[in-house]
């Protein structure tokens, strides 16, 4: 790292601060202070040491930039950045036109997908935003592979001379410039649009089709987090008797059919104790002592128990595998509606 470069902080989760490497600066953090002159001639991802805590300067890409950019407007985020790049057919040498520079977000992916060979042409109708923007790209070294202008193209169209790969459109109102964008794409070109609502999805794709543009699609691309995790269970001993080759039983039908008997043994035995207790009691009566029978609670049952004490044995047997593995659930939260994206292709110009 030297003195001018942008430095991301990684500070924690969703935590990124982005910095300019500037000698004699000391920026404040939520582990306290940081020293510019401590990162210059430091490599990139190095575990830095603060005062309350400790850090990690990552050097900036298009997914870690979109993460940490100032937001000037509403930016795209990678979900949709990475369709954006796939529809569009872009590769090194591709030429790219997009109405609706705003914070930057799309842009950085976009030179990043066309470099070293291709450009990026992008228009900003707000002042302050393009001016921002283009001071963005020199500090990170993109100057020679996109060129920013403040320019409203719904008004005044593309003003460029050559033909374009690909046309991305980031406006309130996309359809006043469908017919501009068909003069700046080449034969084989694809458009997207970027809208919000489903009313400018509609007004958009009647523009497109009657200017000539084909296989129309609209998407809405949303993530689903899944939670993964380790699920433990006992291998079920259903009893039912196995005999080998050799005609004896395998060790779990054993245990099982042990289990069995033992467990119509503690029937009988608690069968044989209400027996017991009706003998005593006709004994008793006929001594002429009145003693009254033993009653079991209301929710008893003798057949119950004992299952469940059966069950209980089972539970503990060393016998019987266990077995992890590994299961993913969605989500309960997802990530909400950010906007519909509509692509077309141009066959004949």
């Amino acid at each position: 790292m030297e003195e001018g470069d942008t430095v991301l902080l990684h500070l924690g989760y969703d935590n990124i601060l982005p910095i300019r490497l500037t000698r004699g600066r000391v920026d404040q953090t939520k582990y306290g202070a940081i020293r510019h002159d401590n990162l210059m001639n430091t490599p990139y991802g190095r575990k830095i040491q603060c005062p309350k805590g400790w850090l990690h300067p990552l050097q900036p890409t298009a997914e870690l930039w979109t993460l940490a950019l100032p937001h000037r407007t509403q930016i795209l985020y990678s979900t949709d950045i990475s369709l954006i790049i796939l529809q569009l057919h872009l590769r090194p040498g591709s030429v790219v036109v997009e109405a609706g520079t705003g914070s930057g977000s799309l842009s950085h992916a976009l030179i990043r997908s066309v470099m070293p060979t291709g450009h990026l042409y992008t228009y900003e109708f707000h002042a302050e935003r393009c001016s921002a923007v283009q001071k963005e790209f020199e500090h990170h070294g993109l100057s020679n592979f996109v060129t920013v202008k403040h320019h409203d193209v719904c008004d005044k169209g593309f003003p460029l001379d050559c033909a374009a790969d690909a046309v991305f459109l980031d406006l309130p109102s996309p359809w006043e410039c469908v017919k501009s964008a068909k003069q700046v794409l080449q034969t084989g070109g694809r458009i997207c649009t970027f809208s919000p609502c489903i009313e400018q999805v509609q007004r958009t794709c009647d523009t497109l089709r009657e200017h000539g543009f084909e296989d129309l699609i609209t998407v809405e691309c949303l993530a689903q987090p899944y939670s993964v995790q380790t699920i433990h269970l006992q291998e079920v001993d259903f009893g039912n008797a196995k005999v080998t080759g050799n005609g004896s039983e395998t060790r779990p039908h054993k245990m099982a059919k042990l289990e069995s008997a033992e467990f119509k043994e503690e029937l009988k035995t608690d069968h044989g104790e209400h027996d017991e207790i009706k003998g005593n009691t006709t004994g008793n009566l006929n001594a002429g002592v009145d003693a009254p029978p033993k009653e079991h609670s209301k929710n008893s049952d003798p057949q119950s128990d004992a299952g469940s004490r059966s069950v209980k044995r089972q539970e503990g047997r060393s016998d019987l595998k266990r077995h992890e593995f590994r299961v993913s659930a969605p989500s309960l939260v997802r990530q909400g509606h950010t906007g519909f994206l509509t692509f077309a292709s141009l066959y004949l110009v």
